[in-house]
């Protein structure tokens, strides 16, 4: 699993999670689902994510970089 994917399932189960916190237990949950997507969102636009630190000091790997494709002319 690559860091990129580890970050997505960690996002996704903190969201599911917090959701059904807040409908069960107790609405305050859903400040938490806010601060998940606001941190996704400043993740996009900052390249900066406190998961992806972490992740990176448990050795999770890196995705590899993708080969640039063929251009035509080179066919």
């Amino acid at each position: 699993m690559t860091i990129e994917r580890a970050l997505r399932g960690i996002a996704g189960f903190f969201v599911l999670g917090s959701l059904a916190l807040g409908y069960w237990v107790h609405p305050g949950f859903l400040l938490f689902t806010a601060f998940v997507g606001a941190n996704l969102l400043q993740s996009a636009f900052t390249n900066a994510c406190p998961a992806m630190a972490i992740l990176r000091r448990l050795g999770v790997p890196e995705a590899p970089c993708a080969p640039a494709p063929a251009s035509p002319a080179a066919r």
